[in-house]
Parts: structure tokens; C-alpha cells; sequence
């Protein structure tokens, strides 16, 4: 099999890198990662280079790209159907593919007031309206799923479904949005997974800041 490389912006903002990043991590995919850091205002012009929509992340198999984070796992899931990449059960498939198309399409208000940041200070900041819905969807989400599966993660055994709602997961920590037990409980399984400890652990080393993402 050619070579997977996944092509990613900075891993203390990039929450839609951390996504397809996390769920292959995760599972034991090996793929290699290149950081392509963000360089607001501007953009970087390098993003032109390895991905058609000028935006990572992106993954190149080879000579083949696929781009968008959703996309890239869905693929990863196709070449790797023994890695659970997703629950086995059809049911709790769909409803973990249901979940994660959520996390694409909504929750708008959250993403825009709160941007992932892993080195940023515990600390509440002023939400504007919508958020604090947001994360009541998103409490709901969690508690349901891991009623059903019986945790830790949403579908028992880490997911992608996992990996989509990671970034999510330091968001609520850092702007102190939660603090019901059972949201702190699944917060506290995801951040001791051996996949997110080496993501935070590059992340807090990087050195770029991006003021637009210093909430």
C-alpha cells in the first residue's frame, strides 16, 4: 500500500485537523504527519500546494488526495475496515456517522466563540448567544450514547465518532463550560487516551501563536 500522509495546520488550533488526525491515531493506522502552520493574516500559500481546496487538512494516498476531516475517515475507514474506525453494530454506526455529520454542520456558535486552543489558561470568557445551547446538544449527545454503550467512550471503545468531538472536548475545559459528572467522566477518558496525550504534548511545544485564535 502507498504511503499515507496526512497534512495538517498547527496542532495547539487546528481542530479540524485534530479529527481525522485523532481517529488514526487512534485506531493504529500508521500514516505519516507534516505541520503546515497557519500564518494569519494571509493565510500560508504552501496549503495551495498539497490540497485543491487551499486548506488542510488533507491526506495524500500516493498520487490520490482526499480533503475535508469527515472524508478523509471515511476513506481511512474503507482501506482499514478492521481498525473501528466505527462501531461494528449497523445501529450504533449510523448514529455514530449521524453524531459526526452534527459536529460538520452545527454548533456554530461554540466553534466561532471558542476556538480549540491546547496551551490556553483555564478560564471562563464572555459567550455570546447560542453557546451555552451548543454545549447542552452536546452534553445530551454524550450522555445518551455512553448510556447505551456502556462507555468509556461514546460507543465503548474508541471511535471516530471519539476523534469528531475531541476538539470539543477542549473547549469545554478551557472556557469552563461543564461541570456535570458524567460530561467530566467521558472529558477525562478522551484526554487520557495514549492518542490525544502525544497530540497535546506536540501541541504545547509548538511555538506559533495565532492571535485570531486567543480567545
Amino acid at each position: 500500500m502507498d504511503k499515507l500522509t496526512l497534512y495538517i495546520g498547527n496542532k495547539n488550533y487546528s481542530s479540524w485537523s485534530f479529527r481525522p488526525w485523532l481517529a488514526m491515531e487512534g485506531c493504529g493506522v500508521p500514516f505519516d504527519d507534516v505541520v503546515i502552520p497557519f500564518d494569519f493574516p494571509a493565510g500560508n500559500p504552501r496549503f495551495r500546494d498539497i490540497s485543491p481546496t487551499g486548506r488542510v487538512p488533507v491526506l495524500h494516498h500516493g498520487d490520490f488526495r482526499v480533503w475535508e476531516s469527515l472524508a478523509i475517515i471515511e476513506y481511512i475507514a474503507e482501506l482499514f475496515p478492521d481498525a473501528g474506525i466505527w462501531p461494528q453494530d449497523p445501529k450504533a454506526r449510523a448514529q455514530a456517522r449521524a453524531i459526526s455529520c452534527e459536529m460538520v454542520s452545527g454548533f456554530r456558535a461554540l466553534r466561532n466563540a471558542c476556538p480549540m486552543n491546547m496551551r490556553r489558561a483555564k478560564g471562563k470568557i464572555d459567550l455570546p448567544d447560542g453557546v451555552m445551547a451548543d454545549v447542552a446538544r452536546i452534553e445530551t449527545i454524550w450522555r445518551e450514547m455512553r448510556e447505551r454503550s456502556g462507555g468509556p467512550f461514546l460507543f465503548g471503545a474508541f471511535s471516530a465518532a471519539d476523534a469528531m468531538y475531541a476538539p470539543v472536548v477542549n473547549r469545554f475545559e478551557i472556557y469552563d463550560l461543564v461541570s456535570s459528572a458524567d460530561t467530566l467522566s467521558y472529558m477525562a477518558a478522551m484526554k487520557a487516551h495514549p492518542a490525544w496525550q502525544k497530540w497535546q504534548t506536540a501541541a504545547l511545544a509548538e511555538t506559533w501563536t495565532v492571535p485570531e485564535d486567543e480567545a
